[in-house]
């Protein structure tokens, strides 16, 4: 076996740092952390300067970047080039997101995303966000194309998922019953509710059932009131229930995140996703979302994407930032913000060999340096 060491520099595992030590892979796959005078001789040295080599950062929820929407072109291609403007700010594993759309739209988003995993680019499933929505909290979705489930959709999303891998869907907790969100679940589809105006009850029926957390916390769906807690009440109690993020200072307040992120109890955690849009990796100041002008407008910590009306329409935002807005913003240790960008997606996602650097897991890495910027990433351990 061909082994590459890399040292320079710190090694966080998923969990906790390493210092002194190496990192050594071999076949694409992490082989050991060991210290600097046990790492095997006959092997190639990467020299990092300072920093932190971390595992690559996995994002639930990318709708675009480096130019490309995936509602507009949902191909193989399409998800590459997203994949590409993203891996440049660390992300190594991502889901292509599409959001509500015409029916022939997701059976080519679904098409293309059996094709693009099969490539080492990065596509490690689709995310489908809509069409079963609830108007009431449609943000900058079409609620004219919302629909409740139906048994024949469970059929379509259980056949996807076993030709994708990973599949994640974005469902109302009104627009689904119980008895289909356990038969997804059983089929291996990732539940997630979200964009939902559901009672507290009618989402820990669905959690109960096996949806497995929710779609941007906070954002698009019931709050947490004193006596009526919403999906965000249900989601912060739930042991079991997942909350993706957006952490960008426009989607959500800070202090609702630190405040989630201290009440959050059970084996389920927050963590980061993007949400972006095209403009990731592009020069572009706007874009065409069905057929409607979004635009980019400036922020403090990072613009905001918005269509006319000022209506929120994704972010605006790379993982490299969102790490760096969860220490300096939620005041996170960066053992924990890099933890939101790598072992909790991966748990969400059920993606075991990935999010850490055990023995065994996919040498798919980041080396940030002490301004958490991305400064070069690996894909099975070739530079990517």
């Amino acid at each position: 076996m061909d082994y590459t060491v890399f040292t320079g520099a710190r090694i966080f595992d998923g969990e906790r740092f390493h210092e002194d030590s190496a990192l050594v892979v071999g076949d694409g796959r992490v082989q050991a952390i060991t210290s600097c005078n046990d790492r095997p001789e006959a092997a190639e040295h990467v020299e990092l300067d300072g920093g932190v080599l971390s595992p690559g950062f996995i994002d639930a929820q990318v709708n675009g970047g480096g130019g490309r929407l995936l509602n507009e072109d949902p191909t193989p291609e399409s998800m590459y080039v997203i994949a590409d403007a993203h891996r440049r700010f660390g992300t190594t594993a991502l889901l292509p997101t599409l959001i509500t759309d015409v029916g022939s739209a997701t059976t080519h988003a679904i098409e293309a995303a059996i094709e693009a995993v099969k490539g080492e680019r990065g596509v490690v499933g689709l995310h489908l966000e809509g069409p079963h929505l609830s108007p009431a909290r449609k943000g900058a979705h079409l609620p004219e194309l919302m629909r409740p489930v139906e048994d024949s959709d469970v059929e379509s999303f259980i056949r996807a998922r076993e030709a994708i891998g990973t599949l994640l869907v974005t469902i109302a907790a009104e627009q689904v019953t119980p008895r289909q969100v356990q038969a997804l679940n059983e089929g291996g589809v990732i539940v997630s509710l979200g964009h939902s105006d559901c009672s507290a009850d009618e989402a820990e029926a669905r959690f109960d059932a096996g949806a497995r957390g929710v779609t941007h916390l906070f954002n698009a769906m019931s709050q947490l009131g004193h006596r009526t807690p919403g999906l965000v009440g249900a989601a912060l109690d739930h042991p079991l229930a997942w909350c993706g993020i957006i952490a960008d200072g426009h989607h959500v307040d800070p202090r609702a995140l630190r405040i989630a992120l201290r009440a959050k109890r059970g084996e389920g955690r927050l963590f980061f996703v993007t949400d972006a849009m095209p403009l990731v990796g592009s020069d572009a100041n706007s874009f065409e979302l069905n057929g409607r002008t979004v635009y980019r407008k400036t922020g403090d910590f990072c613009s905001k994407i918005v269509l006319a009306d000022g209506t929120l329409a994704g972010a605006d935002i790379d993982m490299a930032s969102t790490i760096r807005y969860g220490v300096g913003m939620l005041e996170l240790p960066l053992a924990e913000a890099l933890r939101m960008a790598t072992a909790y997606p991966a748990r969400f996602l059920r993606l075991a060999d990935r999010g850490h650097l055990s023995p065994g897991a996919r040498a798919d890495l980041v080396h940030i340096n002490d301004g958490i910027e991305a400064t070069a990433t690996w894909i099975g351990s070739k530079p990517a």
